[in-house]
């Protein structure tokens, strides 16, 4: 498995459309914490950006020895609205955004019935590029749950879509993220998103969930032991045989720096990932 850091650690946990800091300062944490990539975010650069600036970035992080583990082109997708889904209407500049990046991997949003028939014709649509389409386990979706969410891909029937497992929204939704789920999910796991959290009815964070309402949690650091069993976590994804990214999706508790490096640190403490070689190594 690879290390990936997330942009997501630049912004603010309610705030996904402002970086804090820039796409160069984002390479330096991942070079100096020993990841293989970052994942790339609208915050960033997404779809909305002038060509000009996609060359820029895409060669900055070529230098750096740094690749893009996926990229979330626009700002609805993460915010998880309505208009979340859009992109699986018109995926076309996506495409041209992760081809960009030499990147295989592009994050999408589906909400309601009607984005399944998308999905997949966005997913025909990608794998002429040989590009592939991932939703995350994730509140508020048609990916709130195990059960629903396998049915949901098997209806899209590409197999060049997937999923990209996370833990913290499963644990928020009512839902085993251990052994049981990470065996289920392995035929379709092309990403896997870290984040920690405890849940506590009287937390000052809540988010809500159509299966169970509204959900009380304190965000904590990935390296807290109070919340998710990553050490768990990891030697289930070993033990299925997943060999893709792991990616450091924690946003917001500490500084950018400390988050990304500790985090970084931290994982590769409880799991041998793949040294790191190039530029990056430095």
């Amino acid at each position: 498995m690879k290390l990936s850091l997330s942009a997501r650690v630049g912004e603010q946990f309610f705030n996904k459309r402002v970086a804090a800091l820039t796409l160069s300062e984002l390479a330096d944490i991942g070079v100096s914490s020993g990841y293989h990539a970052v994942c790339m975010r609208a915050s960033q650069v997404g779809v909305h950006s002038p060509r000009e600036q996609i060359d820029q970035a895409a060669s900055l992080l070529k230098r750096r020895g740094l690749a893009v583990s996926m990229i979330t082109g626009d700002f609805a997708i993460p915010e998880n609205s309505d208009a979340g889904p859009d992109a699986l209407r018109a995926i076309t500049p996506f495409l041209d955004l992760a081809q960009a990046f030499d990147c295989k991997l592009i994050r999408v949003a589906l909400r309601v019935e009607d984005d399944i028939a998308w999905a997949r014709r966005a997913s025909l649509e990608a794998r002429e590029r040989n590009i592939r389409l991932v939703h995350q386990c994730h509140n508020q979706s048609l990916f709130e749950q195990v059960e629903p969410m396998l049915r949901v891909v098997e209806r899209i029937g590409c197999d060049n879509f997937g999923i990209t497992y996370e833990p913290a929204n499963l644990e928020l939704c009512g839902e085993s993220y251990g052994a049981d789920t990470i065996a289920r999910l392995a035929p379709y796991l092309f990403n896997v998103y870290l984040q920690n959290q405890r849940l506590d009815p009287a937390g000052p964070s809540v988010i809500t969930t159509w299966c169970r309402g509204p959900i009380r949690f304190e965000q904590i650091p990935l390296w807290d032991s109070r919340g998710i069993d990553f050490s768990g976590v990891m030697a289930q994804l070993a033990k299925a045989g997943y060999q893709g990214y792991v990616t450091v999706h924690q946003a917001g508790l500490n500084t950018p720096a400390i988050d990304g490096s500790e985090s970084g640190r931290f994982l590769r403490r409880i799991h041998g990932f793949e040294p790191v070689s190039g530029p990056s190594a430095v």
